[in-house]
């Protein structure tokens, strides 16, 4: 590669699975447009389930067609500016949240759409957008209290780790489900009361013996067995919100045989609701300063998964991981 060139992930095709979907591709750099900045990406964020369901054709809100670019968050210095732009400079730290703009080296884009950070690092991929999702998934979608019950499954992911500690800020008891006793040991540093691993303990028997009365709201990203025992484990008016279903990302979705879930809503007045933050935009300037607010006061922690990935070669490898579950915190990919 010249150094008048940079690398990009593209999907060239629909694929059951990402790595068959995609190819790199080496593009010119760009010279940023008037009102445009050229961005050189240092950290990109990975979210293996959108990544997934984007290259399987199965995002329907956005009714995209190959080729497209792939990766979403990614923070980075601004390297060029073009005319008009007023308000940064060669050298300020950025983070972007553009579809298409995360998996790839450099990206040209409007100055209104970035944002200017403290510096280049990649905790702020924790709080854009997964942290914010988090935050109004359970304040909007969720209608989160105080003195309530609230359960986050996959809590020590990239997007549970910061609804543990969004809900134990708003005065909740917090209930985390994992998988390992790292992940154990992290919750339980971010302040979560009841830590399930999953492996050692049954869930369903825990809520069933520990929590009589029901959950009041639950922050469900696994999907499948989960979801279903969460659902029954919903208090009077409880409220599950769906954000996720990573159990089911690498695979076909699971036939289910049993009885509809409204026997069992209908009696506790108790709701399903998903999730999907385009869908909430209008939250999103706010929830971002917010959460940078709260990092940048020592307020909420942020956890980075430590197994690095570097390159977009490793994009694939990352998402991966990613599915397998051996994350703790966000997984992310560096580029030199």
């Amino acid at each position: 590669m010249s150094s008048n060139t940079y690398k990009k992930l593209v999907a060239t095709q629909f694929a059951p699975n990402f790595a068959s979907a995609i190819a790199i591709v080496e593009c010119p750099i760009p010279a940023p447009a008037t009102a445009e900045i050229l961005i050189r990406n240092r950290f990109a964020g990975i979210n293996a389930g959108f990544d997934t369901l984007v290259c399987r054709g199965e995002t329907p809100y956005l009714n995209l067609m190959p080729p497209f670019d792939l990766g979403v968050e990614a923070v980075g210095e601004v390297v060029a500016v073009g005319q008009d732009v007023q308000d940064f400079k060669i050298g300020d730290a950025v983070v972007t949240i553009i579809r298409g703009g995360g998996y790839r080296e450099y990206q040209a884009i409007a100055a209104a759409l970035a944002t200017k950070v403290r510096e280049v690092s990649p905790a702020v991929l924790t709080l854009m957008p997964t942290g914010v999702s988090a935050l109004v998934a359970l304040e909007q979608a969720g209608e989160m209290k105080c003195d309530e019950v609230v359960l986050v499954t996959a809590a020590a992911g990239g997007t549970g780790h910061i609804a543990v500690q969004l809900a134990k800020r708003a005065g909740n008891h917090v209930i985390g489900t994992c998988g390992s006793p790292a992940k154990a040991a992290l919750l339980k540093e971010l302040g979560c009361d009841r830590v399930i691993n999953y492996r050692t303990e049954d869930l369903d028997q825990v809520l069933q013996h520990e929590y009589a009365q029901g959950v009041n709201l639950v922050f469900d990203c696994v999907g499948t067995a989960v979801f279903d025992i969460c659902v029954r484990h919903l208090a009077i008016r409880g409220r599950l919100v769906s954000v996720g279903f990573i159990s089911e990302y690498a695979h076909q979705p699971e036939r289910v045989m049993q009885p509809r879930i409204y026997h069992t809503l209908f009696w506790k007045a108790a709701s399903v609701r998903g999730f999907l933050m385009p869908h909430y935009s209008e939250y999103l300037a706010e929830g971002r300063d917010r959460l940078l607010q709260l990092f940048y006061s020592n307020q909420i922690n942020v956890a980075i998964d430590p197994t690095m990935f570097d390159g977009i070669e490793s994009i694939p490898a990352a998402v991966n991981y990613l599915l397998s579950g051996q994350n703790c915190g966000k997984v992310v990919v560096q580029f030199a």
